[in-house]
Formats: C-alpha cells, structure tokens, sequence
C-alpha cells in the first residue's frame, strides 16, 4: 500500500486559542482538551496539529446516516467529508473508496478484504457503533489500518430497551396494542406478570449486562449472570457457573455477548429445552447467537411464553427493505407467533447513543489521522506520544506500520540516527507493529529523503510522516 504523506496543507488548526486558555499537553492529549464550554487552564504548552507531509487533503466517507456531530466535528478538522444516509454494497465500495483517506460505517457496511484492496489510499475505519464483525479485521491490520469502534456508548440505551421489552412481554401489550389497532377489545390477566420478584438471567456481564442489572435490580428483579470470567457483581446479582444453570433458573434469559465463533447458535434446540417452562427470551446481542428455527418451534410449542429479537442472522440493507422470506427463511414463521416483539435492530438508536457514539469515533479517527495515535483500536498495537507543540519547530512525526519480524528497529534507527529522536514508542499486535518517533530539526530538504529510506525498509506496510 502506497504511502500517505505531503507538505503542511492550509486545514486551520482546530485548538488555536490563546495562550491564556491553552490546553493542557499529554501523552492523550485529546482527551485531556476542554470541550467549548467548560473551564480552560491558562498557561499550558498548546499543541501543534500535524499534517501529512503530502500536499493532498484528506476526505472522509461516513454511510449510514452517522451522527451529524461526527460529520460537524470531523468538517471542523479542516477535512473533507462525504456524508450519506445509507449503507453501500461491496460493488459500490471497491468503485468508491479508493478516493477516500477513511471511512466511518455503521452494522449494515461490510469491509471485506476486496473492498480493502480498492483502498489505495485508506488509513482508517471507524465503526459507529459496538460491534466491528463487519470489517475484515485481519486484512484491514495487514494492510496498516487501524479500526476504531465504539464499545460502551450505547450501553445505556441497549440497557433500557430490554428492561422495557421485559415489561412488555410480561404483560403481553404488544399483543394487546396490535388487537386495539386492529377495533379488538381483549382485556385479560392470563399468562401476565409483574417482574418484580422473577429471575433474570444475563448472558454476559459486560458493560451492557451490569447495568442492565443494576437496573433489574431497581424493579424488585433477583439477577443471575454467566461470563467465560470471572466478575465482581453489582448490587444483589450472582454469577453462576454455567450457561445451563443460568437457564434453568431464570424467568427471563437476555443475551450480552460478541459474535465469535464459540457464540454461534449459543441458543439452540438444546439450550431452548433447558429453560423454565413459560420464559421469555431476549437478543439483542448478535443475530447468530440464536438458532432461529428452534426458537420458533419452542414458541410454537409453548415451552416460552414469548420473545424479543432486534438483531436477526441476515438484516435488510436499507429502511424500507422487506424483512421476508427471502431473506431468512423462517421470517413469516417467527412473525406470526404471537408475544413476540421483532424490533429493526434500534438497540443504540437513541440521539444521546449515536451523539456520544459519534464523539468517540470521530474523536478517535482525528486522533489518528492528526496524530498517528492508535489508542482503542481493536486490530492494532496501542501506541501514542505526547503531542508536538507550536514551541518545537521544524519536529516531524514518522508513523511507521510493519511486519513483526526481528531487525526492523535496527533498520528504522539507523535511517533515524542523523537526528535527534525526541521520543519514540513501539508496540505489536500480533504479526503487525506500529512505532511513532519525533524526530527533531529535520530540514524540508531532508523530508523526503528520510520518507524514502524508512519506505525501503524490509517490514514497511505502510509509512506516514506528519508535520
């Protein structure tokens, strides 16, 4: 993959304020720098906004109706941003991206590997949203780009819808609010409840989980969870030991898990067979954790009493699309059951969600794209220096990704060993390794030799140089 670097571009520096409400200099420096409105700190080094050493200016492709923030936030850069309400297919992308610098997506997006390979010019992904599963995490770190996401976010969002979906189905008022639409008076009290005093069971206590159960707990719920480690509970909840022993105890069992290979179909005929007769089940994880096919015939059966799903094995691509069939099989089968709540996957759609979710990852693209910094990529070594300040000129930043094999800091530090090398920092995921060194008095004679001879090197992937 072909270098990204050039001369400082005229992108306005978006922390100039005066020196009397200067922000404050560290090894996060963005994270540390006061938003508009509150207290600045007077008398602190400001930083200096690098830029590539290449003339070209960077653009930006967000899909999926992004957060206008993050498209505000992102424009006030200085970069140039596409913005569109909908998701492109493969074919769409690999005629597309081969333009752009980054690009921000949200579930329905797919970054595959021939995607990645139409990225001649890509340097990041950000992921809008908890889950990266949609980009080929592995091709995008072979070819030096790092992926940012957004894992807790939407935490409180995902929290209270199935707190809310727990009612619902306890209650059974989806169905009672469809036959009123329908002219259909059917007041009863069979088959409903109230949740206080049942048994919630959580599948994974992350950052979801424990605040689902914090909020269980408020409703006079008993909470039981179930995680590969071992965690200390909030409040009153317990951890079990067992998948199979969680489900045989709870009333109610939601699922709060990442799609990997050991999750897959987690929920199956089996799993179905060990839970209370006349319990509920909630997935608002990832559509493949449950075996959908067996969930409609443990409904059919009245084994559960009901269901939530906002997350489905194959989504449609855009609103409006037919949720059919075609699309999964068994579609108008599940659709059909009565006191099952089918949702378009809005686990994180909330304004305050996609706000803060939009904040994170646009702070965290700028972070790379300004600063070459890595921190909260999920396929990449972590790596960050403090940041250059307007007080030390003539300092340039070499961001240098490669392939982890033995001599190449020999090779980079004998190119850098003319200059003086204010600070350096390297570290390795895997097969890839990522170091960021300040070199200081380098001459803009001297810029594009120095780019050319760490280009040379045996494990160069891709080499940027900021200034």
């Amino acid at each position: 993959m072909s270098s990204a670097i050039s001369i400082p571009g005229s992108r306005p520096n978006p922390h100039a304020v005066s020196a009397s409400t200067s922000p404050t200099v560290s090894s996060i420096h963005e994270r540390m720098i006061p938003r508009k409105d509150s207290i600045h700190f007077s008398g602190i080094r400001l930083p200096k906004v690098l830029h590539p050493i290449d003339n070209e200016d960077l653009r930006l492709l967000l899909l999926e109706n992004i957060s206008q923030e993050a498209v505000k936030a992102l424009r006030a850069q200085g970069f140039h941003v596409d913005h569109s309400t909908k998701a492109m297919s493969e074919d769409e992308l690999v005629q597309k991206i081969g333009s752009y610098h980054a690009i921000g997506i949200r579930s329905k997006t797919k970054i595959t590997e021939r995607v990645l390979k139409s990225a001649s010019k890509l340097l990041a992904i950000g992921c809008f949203c908890i889950g990266t599963n949609q980009v080929d995490l592995l091709s995008a770190a072979k070819a030096g780009i790092p992926v940012f996401n957004s894992p807790f976010s939407n935490s409180r969002s995902v929290a209270e819808l199935v707190l809310s979906e727990i009612v619902a189905l306890s209650r059974q008022y989806v169905q009672r609010a469809f036959e009123m639409r329908e002219g259909i008076w059917n007041k009863q009290s069979k088959g409903c409840w109230e949740v206080r005093g049942k048994t919630l069971g959580i599948v994974g206590y992350g950052h979801i989980g424990s605040q689902l159960s914090v909020l269980a707990e408020a409703f006079g719920m008993r909470v039981l969870f179930h995680d590969v480690v071992n965690l200390m509970p909030l409040g009153s909840a317990r951890q079990v030991e067992s998948l199979s022993a969680l489900l045989s105890e709870s009333d109610f069992v939601t699922l709060h898990v990442p799609e990997l290979p050991e999750t897959m179909n987690m929920i199956s005929t089996e799993q179905l067979a060990q839970m209370k007769k006349g319990s509920y089940l909630i997935n608002n994880a990832r559509g493949k954790c449950v075996d959908i096919p067996a969930l409609v015939e443990a409904l059919r059966s009245g084994h559960l009493a009901g269901a939530a799903l906002d997350v489905y094995p194959a989504e449609p691509g855009s609103n409006g699309a037919p949720f059919d069939d075609q699309l999964n099989p068994w579609a108008s089968a599940l659709r059909s059951i009565p006191n099952v709540i089918l949702t378009p996957h809005i686990g994180g759609s909330t304004e305050e969600a996609q706000r803060m979710i939009g904040e994170e990852v646009s702070s965290a693209l700028t972070r790379y794209l300004n600063y070459g910094a890595t921190l909260g990529a999920v396929n990449f070594p972590e790596v960050d220096l403090r940041a250059i300040t307007l007080e030390e000129p003539n300092h340039v930043r070499v961001c240098y990704v490669h392939n982890n094999i033995p001599g190449v800091l020999r090779q980079v530090n004998e190119v850098l060993s003319p200059y003086n090398v204010s600070k350096q920092y390297t570290d390795s995921k895997g097969e890839i390794a990522y170091l960021m060194a300040d070199i200081a008095d380098v001459s803009p004679a001297d810029v594009n030799k120095l780019k050319d001879q760490i280009n040379k090197t045996s494990a160069n992937i891709l080499t940027r140089l900021l200034a």
